[in-house]
């Protein structure tokens, strides 16, 4: 399985075709709409999520409610295009100065400055309109449609917040269906209702002055069965490329497996998860500290994997120092739009990225040509590990 996504910011639509998927898999729009609803929520999102309404065209690949076992490919457009069709046409200008919109002022945190670099932009719209977090819309539609197979296998997968500007929703144990209902009712999209209120209001009050805050996220896996992944060699490990996956989105710029970097500061017999054995589990683990991995596979417990989210860096009210490519003036950066706080969206991103490394892992490791011969592999292969 593999996907890639097509499209700017400000451009016509965004695309992406995924390839791998089974043949005869149950998939409707309404499959990825919900998804693509879930990521334009969130307490302090800012104006763009007021202008588009993300819905999906699926125009290839499926057919009659089912999957072909051909690439899917999906279409997202973009409503606001209509507003930059001068500065985001495909058809070539005799002199782009006369768009008035020329950007040659690279904002500090974005990828403005470097990509100008590498690929010899001297207008940087050529640049952010692409590094832009919109691209996010597609990845989350390929992600759902990951996220579907999963849900037909018996593998759930949720995302939520755990942390908004140093205010750390509490450590409680929940069922899946609590935290997808909880998260899927809070504004910010968390577990802990005290929390909750006290992150909007530092949402409310980053907003007041002009700034922006981070956090992190958490995905949380139910019914992955172990062994996925592998030990042989280091680019086959399940946990990597989840890591991988997690960064790859925009802002994020740290990962964590169960309890993380706290492991630094323990002594071993109390980080590693002992194995038990029961007749109608099979093995599992007492605890889960690892978040679910061990050796690059998945050990059957829960898997726990969280983001680190940076603050947005445009920031309204306080913007950064900067330098004019053409004229190397020092400046101070410009703002265009913004969020004060994108980490309740974030939450929802991550999400699908992980599903999509998951049902990646399990389509490489299974038969997959035809999505029912994938159920029956999947089964089978439960009950030998656990009567093993």
């Amino acid at each position: 399985m593999r996907y890639l996504t097509a499209g700017e910011s400000h451009g016509k639509q965004l695309t992406t075709i995924i390839e791998g998927i089974p043949a005869r898999m149950p998939l409707v729009q309404e499959d990825i709409n919900s998804s693509l609803l879930r990521r334009q929520k969130g307490y302090g999102r800012g104006k763009r999520m007021q202008i588009e309404k993300d819905l999906v065209d699926i125009t290839g690949g499926v057919r009659h409610g089912y999957t072909l076992g051909s690439p899917i490919s999906l279409v997202v457009h973009n409503d606001d295009f209509k507003h930059w069709i001068d500065i985001m046409g495909e058809d070539p200008i005799e002199n782009n100065t006369k768009l008035r919109r020329v950007v040659s002022r690279p904002r500090p945190g974005h990828a403005d400055l470097n990509g100008a670099l590498k690929y010899g932009h001297r207008d940087i719209r050529n640049v952010l309109e692409r590094s832009s977090a919109r691209e996010t819309t597609v990845r989350v539609a390929a992600g759902a449609v990951a996220k579907t197979l999963l849900k037909h296998l018996g593998i759930k997968v949720c995302g939520y917040v755990k942390e908004i500007g140093g205010i750390c929703a509490k450590e409680n144990e929940f069922t899946m269906k609590e935290r997808m209902e909880i998260s899927e009712s809070s504004p910010v999209r968390t577990l802990d209702a005290d929390a909750e209120v006290k992150m909007m209001d530092a949402i409310d009050q980053a907003k007041k002055e002009g700034d922006s805050i981070g956090g992190v996220t958490e995905v949380y896996v139910e019914g992955m069965p172990a062994g996925i992944g592998s030990y042989v060699h280091y680019d086959r490990k399940l946990d990597s490329k989840i890591a991988g996956s997690v960064v790859s989105i925009n802002a994020f710029k740290g990962v964590e497996f169960g309890i993380g970097f706290q492991a630094a500061k323990m002594n071993g017999s109390n980080v590693h998860d002992e194995i038990a054995w029961n007749e109608k589990q099979g093995y599992y683990r007492s605890t889960n500290r690892l978040g679910g991995f061990e050796g690059g596979m998945t050990t059957g417990m829960p898997i726990v994997v969280k983001g680190i989210m940076k603050p947005i860096p445009t920031l309204m009210l306080k913007p950064l120092q900067s330098v004019d490519i053409e004229t190397k003036d020092p400046f101070k950066a410009t703002v265009e739009r913004s969020d004060a706080c994108a980490v309740p969206a974030a939450a929802v991103v991550m999400e699908h990225v992980v599903a999509f490394e998951l049902a990646k892992a399990i389509t490489e490791q299974f038969t997959s040509d035809q999505f029912p011969q994938l159920k029956k592999a999947i089964e089978a292969y439960r009950e030998e590990t656990r009567c093993f």
